[in-house]
């Protein structure tokens, strides 16, 4: 009897370790599964509010609520490169021009975050100071497109050929979730704001 005791004794300390052992490892699989998810709704989140905003004003090149001030559409866009735009718009929809502008950082801003490829994606409004935020992005890419459906070669000269572009922009979180950064990829494709039209 004393050594069947001991048995069941025994048998129930290596169950009960077994089942401990399994919670520790669902607590630390729930945990990494939390900071996974917050990471990509963060990072979904940040890449929502960078588009919308981009997309905007975008639209809006060449719109003015005074449409005599930017009668010819041709000359709102005043500069185009690859990480690079600036244009005439309405931003206030008050009927005076903007200049507005963005362009992306250079990487050596940032050398002191956690993640090495994150860069400030800047917007200037007529001549304020440029105003930006580090959410993350690691990719600011535009292409531009001709009536035809042509890329066009960049810095674009003369910028009035831009009838269309493409938007690429890559956002990941500021810090590493188990030394791997949470990605997430936005593309407009061929957006075009109305006034490219009226030519």
């Amino acid at each position: 009897m004393g050594f069947s005791t001991l048995l069941d004794i025994l048998g129930s300390i290596i169950i009960g370790g077994l089942v401990l052992l399994i919670l520790f490892r669902v607590n630390t699989s729930a945990t990494s599964n939390l900071y996974t998810n917050t990471s990509e709704a963060n990072v979904q989140s940040a890449m929502i509010s960078v588009g919308s905003v981009l997309e905007e004003d975008f639209r809006k090149i060449g719109y003015c609520k005074d449409w005599t001030k930017i009668p010819d559409p041709t000359k709102a866009i005043l500069f185009a490169d690859t990480s690079s735009i600036k244009f005439l718009t309405d931003l206030n929809n008050d009927g005076n021009v903007d200049t507005l502008s963005y362009y992306l950082g250079p990487a050596s801003e940032l050398l002191n975050t956690p993640n090495p490829n994150d860069r400030l994606l800047y917007r200037v409004t007529n001549s304020d100071a440029p105003k930006s935020s580090n959410v993350g992005i690691t990719e600011f890419k535009i292409t531009y497109f001709d009536s035809f459906g042509n890329i066009l070669s960049t810095p674009v000269t003369p910028p009035s050929q831009i009838q269309k572009m493409q938007i690429d922009i890559m956002v990941e979180n500021t810090e590493p979730i188990d030394s791997t950064y949470v990605v997430a990829f936005w593309r407009q494709l061929r957006l075009t704001a109305r006034n490219l039209q009226n030519r």
